[in-house]
């Protein structure tokens, strides 16, 4: 099974989204990522059936579901603030689109203890929305979504409402869901670290537009443009002639590629601030009084501020960028 996108525009007064193809593969755990306003949820909206696309086509299993109603597609949907029923308990807001496929009360039952029972929300059937915490709410969003056992299950920025805490713990209890059911899963975020953390695959979107499709190895290793590596984690970004390199206008590396020495080997810097993290300490450090470079350490290594430095980086682990415009 695979669902693809082909051709695909969608307005929104003077925003376009447009995809000329994209294929979600069968079984594996896809993030849409990027920054406000790039086109995640549109296209989220788009699979779901939730908006027609003035252009294009949406395959899933061979089959054109372009103009298809929601409740017609093989498609779950989990929304950003879960969308449940206030009035109705756990056990008859999961009923609602087995309801709506009219069928019998007790295979209804049959269905909901069984995608109960994986959730580990079994004990909570009974409570309304109300009597449930903020993790237990979104289970039966979730519920709610799988019992019509859909092929393609997506979710709206689902950890959004959640605190940090939590949000870990269900961003691991995300994934292993979606690799014990064996499911595709399409998940919209804006959060850099959520996408690494549980992807199979990244689709990297700005102005409505894909800019990079990869595993988040790729995407953070091998960015194809600035924006990107930027975009994606704690970066670096300095003029490709202070390391001597004249194939490219910049060069850029990440603050736990390159090392701090206090010889006269390497990039001259001056320490400006440390940050002490627990695990590791960032260190901010000035190149010729005017570009900030971040460098991540050991917690017990011993800098100064002020102090005065130099910075190598492997030359495998640099990246060129040539006809871009950097910020410091």
């Amino acid at each position: 099974m695979a669902l693809k996108l082909l051709g695909i525009k969608k307005k929104y007064g003077a925003f376009t989204l447009e995809i000329s193809e994209l294929t979600f593969l069968d079984k594996s755990y896809t993030i849409v990522l990027g920054p406000s306003g790039s086109g995640k949820t549109t296209t989220l909206r788009i699979i779901s059936g939730l908006e027609t696309p003035e252009e294009g086509k949406i395959i899933l299993d061979d089959k054109d579901i372009t103009y298809d109603p929601p409740w017609k597609r093989d498609i779950g949907v989990v929304f950003q603030n879960y969308a449940l029923y206030p009035h109705l308990t756990a056990y008859e807001n999961i009923a609602v689109p087995l309801k709506v496929k009219k069928l019998d009360n007790k295979e209804i039952d049959r269905r909901i203890r069984k995608i109960a029972d994986v959730l580990g929300i079994t004990n909570e059937l009974y409570k309304y929305p109300s009597q449930l915490s903020g993790g237990q709410q979104q289970r039966v969003a979730i519920a709610r979504a799988l019992v019509k056992e859909p092929k393609v299950l997506l979710l709206d920025e689902p950890l959004s409402n959640l605190d940090a805490r939590l949000r870990l713990d269900v961003r691991s209890f995300l994934k292993e869901l979606q690799k014990k059911l064996e499911m595709t899963v399409i998940h919209v975020t804006h959060d850099q670290e959520e996408a690494m953390a549980i992807a199979d695959n990244i689709v990297l979107l700005n102005n409505g537009r894909i800019i990079q499709v990869g595993t988040p190895n790729e995407i953070y290793r091998k960015p194809k443009n600035m924006f990107i590596f930027n975009f994606i984690g704690l970066s670096n970004i300095i003029p490709a002639h202070i390391l001597g390199i004249h194939d490219a206008d910049y060069v850029g590396f990440r603050p736990e590629d390159a090392i701090i020495k206090k010889n006269n080997e390497g990039i001259k810097a001056k320490v400006k601030r440390i940050q002490y993290l627990g695990a590791y300490k960032l260190i901010e450090l000035m190149i010729d009084n005017e570009i900030k470079i971040i460098v991540r350490t050991r917690p017990d290594e011993n800098i100064q501020e002020e102090e005065n430095v130099n910075i190598t980086i492997p030359n495998n682990l640099l990246l060129k960028f040539k006809g871009e415009e950097a910020l410091y």
